[in-house]
């Protein structure tokens, strides 16, 4: 049951990616993607709670958070990426192949890519609707969505607060240490990784195992390739006394800063 729901799913997720794809084409920004990474697993999980026979309560409980995370984080990455036109990576990218190239490149190198990624990741929504070993909600679930509520606090959190401090002209080029910022140096990352092991602990919950390698997934995304390696590289160049921020702040899990 859960391959013949699963495999159809890369479907209407790579659906979103195509049209993005041609939308890219037409306004020469590849950035239009980023926002709708997070739709692309909203659409998943519709599709999931459509066509999966688990456990009624345990469903909604996903569908319902994976709409709530997917609709704050869209929100946010369309009003941040309004207006500041196509993002430097995907710039470089189209300078490296030339706009002879790059239109049919970006297909492969960022949508279909991001596509995969999603779908991979989206694993545990499904774990987590498909079966009902568990016709009650146990101590699983409400971990999961303790897990997933602490995640959004930190994810949500975050943003606000590093919204709010880029929008004083004061604190230009000044480093955010305050808040929840005080405790990690990426609150909004943490907080994205916690929600979906939210995810998966729900999909254990209903006695799904294999899925959780999505929670795994996306956890090594973000402190490896995507989030956590690669904008610390950045910040070490850019801004002063981001060397002391490292020496007294948790890099990803909180934790009281060191003296």
């Amino acid at each position: 049951m859960f391959a013949s729901i699963y495999f159809p799913a890369f479907l209407v997720i790579m659906s979103l990616m195509t049209t993005l794809w041609v939308a890219s084409i037409f306004l020469k920004n590849t950035s239009i993607v980023d926002p709708f990474w997070s739709v692309g697993f909203m659409l998943a999980s519709v599709y999931y709670y459509t066509q999966a026979d688990g456990y009624a309560p345990r469903q909604l409980i996903v569908l319902t958070l994976s709409i709530v995370w997917g609709l704050r984080l869209f929100g946010y990455l369309f009003w941040r990426n309004w207006g500041k036109g196509e993002d430097f990576r995907y710039q470089e990218f189209r300078r490296r192949y030339g706009p002879e190239r790059y239109w049919w490149f970006s297909f492969f190198q960022v949508f279909l890519l991001q596509g995969v990624l999603a779908w991979l990741i989206s694993a545990p929504l499904l774990g987590a609707q498909a079966y009902a070993t568990n016709n009650s909600l146990n101590v699983l679930d409400y971990m999961g969505i303790l897990v997933w509520l602490i995640g959004f606090i930190f994810e949500a959190g975050g943003d606000w607060q590093l919204a709010r401090f880029k929008a004083n002209p004061a604190n230009k080029g000044k480093l955010l240490t305050t808040g929840l910022w005080r405790y990690t140096r990426h609150p909004n990352y943490f907080g994205d990784s916690a929600v979906w092991w939210g995810f998966g602990l729900l999909a254990l919950a209903g006695g799904s195992y294999l899925p959780v390698l999505g929670s795994i997934l996306m956890t090594l995304l973000i402190i490896r390739v995507s989030g956590v390696a690669l904008l610390e590289k950045s910040l070490s160049q850019t801004k002063p006394g981001y060397e002391e921020y490292i020496r007294r702040t948790s890099s990803f899990i909180p934790r009281p800063p060191k003296k």
